[in-house]
């Protein structure tokens, strides 16, 4: 008898929600210092998760949730390029 696998949960660093993994986007903090969105997962660097959301963006940047979370600070050219990424994924759902 199989045990039914595990789902990863992790927690939005905007609205602070608990999801699934799957359900969630990565931002990662690449080796070379970029921030990107990470729609694979699988991406090397230090991440994390955000509500597919423009809202929960705003709000992880404006409490500095995410830079805390990826150890750099995130700079308007970065944001624009992260909603950007947001608007892109969120159309691809």
């Amino acid at each position: 008898m199989l045990k039914p696998r595990k789902i990863p949960v992790r927690m939005c660093v905007g609205c602070r929600a608990r999801n699934d993994k799957r359900n969630l986007l990565r931002v990662v903090r690449t080796p070379e210092q970029e921030v990107v969105v990470d729609p694979t997962g699988k991406r090397a660097g230090r991440g994390a998760y955000l509500c597919p959301r423009v809202e929960c963006l705003r709000k992880a940047v404006k409490s500095r949730a995410l830079e805390r979370a990826l150890g750099v600070a995130v700079s308007p050219e970065v944001l624009a390029r992260l909603e950007a990424g947001f608007n892109q994924e969120s159309n691809h759902e």
